[in-house]
């Protein structure tokens, strides 16, 4: 668990600089992954880990290990958060600065650790010791405020915990040991349970239910591909990540294509703020999951699969090569699955980096490949060329895990869940102004007021549903169904009550997205820089009515023009909120007046002139004096 970052400098100076890497280290992390560039952010996290910093002459070693240029090496150890071209600390502290972490006491939790430390968030201590900064939704919105603490997940942060936790680590306790002190004997359940609270408040018959072991794959080894894939589309299973695309027909369209490598890759990386379901199904199903994706394989002939494991949910990562490992021995993955000959398949786990951006497949893919995460240019689609050029399948843990119950108990057990056009249960990932925060295993169709009932959060102004990308509800339309046809969400249903600002929480979303964007194309790049700033202006009671067009057209202009889904998507905080509270907007919007608008700041504008002329102006410097 400590992966090299809490114990001594390893190679890293003291002073906090970057030191030479020894050419038999980058030979040896190169040769563990056969230098291979596909392999490259494994290269990176680990030299990472190790060294904490990947420096430059450390990227010429690997790119002459790999056959790649410096260019290309560094555009990877550029484009990831958790990679860092400037020395880290020995222990790295993330706080989670998502919105209902700040709701949640957030900045007094910071005040504390930026005390003890010494230093401010961005800063890394002048030794070496510590590097503290924020860092978007790590997955934990139920048990906020949260951190990561190198591999270490800290939940429930207090002022008073803060302080004990940042005393303990600068008295030379190992971030593991805040957890248990007999951390090194827990098996990696015990680990991660001890960790992370799984907070199921309500368990349905599919996914957190009583689960026959390996029951689904048993009877998917009787069947041919084609019988495999009629069983998913009759279910009547749509992807459930957000998209809703129906699953039996991307198998379909990847088992159609001839091709000599056919590959299943799992989307873990659920990033959307909120969004916590996959989390708890990793932990409580992730042989369920495994048993999914294995499925997936015999169904489109898939022999390689990759579990893309998100980089904040490191602290599972011993859990699932545990869970990888002891499959293997039972005949479970490997050659000649369960003694069918020809039925070969096996997975590699692929760790994240910090980028929201990966959970878009193509990004997803690209990652993979060893590239900046950056979305892939459609046509063609994954399931006709994706890893490697090859048919790919992409379907995320839910998916996977529910594709396993219905070879199971059959298409028609499934169907029959939930409402026309959305069948089965679906995970939801409720957190916020609630009594009962956590997961909820509910059929489709649910109304949002039911939801609050459940979770005791009845006295709700705003719900997002579907996570930032997703739409903030009013009070007037919480009679709307969770469904793909209604209130479309990947999980996340987000709850805030009255005494919330709005234009706050649309600004820290329009914040997230600006961070997150990949910056491959100017109108997710720039466009959502620009609707932030609007958002600010709102904020500021300097906008004026004209200023909610200007919202409007940019919005489309970004939706209509961006490369992937995060672009399309990014306007949705203030579209929906457009729709939904116009009060919010019209309220603090201020007619033009005297032709110049108020949106227009004369002094800021006219600064940089004042400085180029040395002179003031005596009609708008108001303190001018002849």
């Amino acid at each position: 668990m400590d992966n090299g970052r809490s114990g001594s400098n390893d190679g890293v100076a003291a002073s906090g600089g970057a030191a030479e890497v020894p050419d038999a280290e980058i030979a040896a992390i190169c040769g563990h992954y056969g230098n291979d560039r596909h392999r490259m952010l494994d290269i990176l996290l680990d030299i990472q880990d190790r060294y904490r910093c990947i420096a430059p002459s450390t990227m010429d070693k690997v790119a002459a290990r790999t056959g790649l240029t410096r260019i290309e090496v560094e555009g990877v150890a550029s484009f990831y958060s958790f990679l860092s071209l400037t020395p880290k600390g020995r222990i790295t502290i993330r706080l989670c600065d998502d919105i209902v972490d700040r709701f949640s006491g957030l900045a007094e939790v910071v005040a504390v650790f930026e005390e003890v430390l010494g230093i401010a968030v961005g800063e890394t201590s002048a030794d070496g010791s510590f590097s503290l900064e924020y860092t978007p939704c790590i997955g934990m919105c139920d048990q906020a405020p949260a951190a990561m603490v190198n591999d270490v997940v800290l939940t429930r942060l207090t002022p008073e915990t803060a302080r004990s936790i940042a005393e303990a680590l600068k008295a030379g306790q190992m971030p593991e040991h805040l957890v248990s002190d007999r951390f090194q004997e827990l098996t990696p359940l015990e680990r991660a349970n001890h960790m992370v609270d799984n907070n199921i408040r309500h368990a349905g018959e599919v996914l957190l239910g009583p689960v026959p072991e390996d029951a689904g794959l048993a009877n998917a080894a009787g069947m041919t591909p084609a019988q495999i894939i009629t069983a998913i589309e009759e279910s009547g299973l749509r992807g459930c990540g957000g998209a809703g695309f129906t699953t039996g027909r991307k198998w379909r369209f990847a088992a159609a294509e001839r091709a000599e490598k056919h590959y299943v890759l799992c989307n873990a990386d659920e990033g959307e703020p909120g969004t916590f379901k996959d989390r708890v199904l990793l932990t409580e199903r992730p042989h369920l999951l495994i048993e999914g994706m294995t499925i997936a394989a015999r169904a489109v002939g898939a022999r390689e699969g990759i579990l893309y494991l998100r980089g904040e949910y490191v602290y599972l990562r011993e859990l699932l090569e545990q869970v990888l490992e002891e499959r293997r021995r039972r005949g479970l993955l490997g050659e000649s699955i369960l003694g069918l000959k020809g039925f070969d398949f096996d997975i590699r786990l692929q760790l994240g980096a910090g980028a929201y951006v990966c959970g878009e497949e193509g990004a997803l893919i690209s990652s993979c490949e060893g590239l900046p995460g950056e979305p892939k240019t459609r046509p063609p689609f994954p399931v006709n060329r994706g890893y490697l050029g090859y048919p790919t399948v992409v379907n995320n843990v839910e998916t996977f895990c529910h594709a396993a119950r219905i070879l199971d108990r059959g298409a028609q057990w499934f169907h029959a869940m939930g409402t026309d056009g959305s069948h089965g249960t679906k995970l939801f990932s409720i957190c916020g102004d609630c009594l009962n925060p956590g997961i909820y295993e509910l059929p489709y169709g649910h109304s949002v007021w039911e939801i609050l009932d459940m979770v005791g959060g009845q006295d709700a102004a705003a719900v997002q549903i579907g996570g930032p990308s997703g739409t903030m509800v009013a009070r007037d339309g919480f009679g709307g169904k969770l469904t793909f046809d209604d209130l479309a969400t990947g999980g996340a249903i987000i709850i805030f009550n009255g005494e919330r600002n709005i234009l706050e929480i649309v600004e820290y979303y329009m914040s997230f997205f600006v961070h997150e964007s990949c910056g491959y194309c100017t109108p997710c790049r720039v466009g959502n820089v620009f609707l932030q700033k609007a958002i600010g202006k709102f904020r500021k009671g300097l906008a004026n009515p004209e200023d909610i067009d200007y919202l409007k057209d940019l919005s489309a202009t970004i939706i209509e023009t961006s490369r992937c889904g995060l672009g399309m998507t990014s306007p949705n905080p203030i579209l929906s909120t457009l729709q939904n509270f116009p009060l919010v907007y019209s309220a603090v919007s201020k007619p033009s007046k005297d032709g110049i608008r108020d949106t227009f700041d004369i002094q800021s504008a006219i600064d940089s002139a004042r400085k180029i002329a040395k002179r003031r102006s005596y009609i708008f410097d108001r303190d001018f004096t002849q």
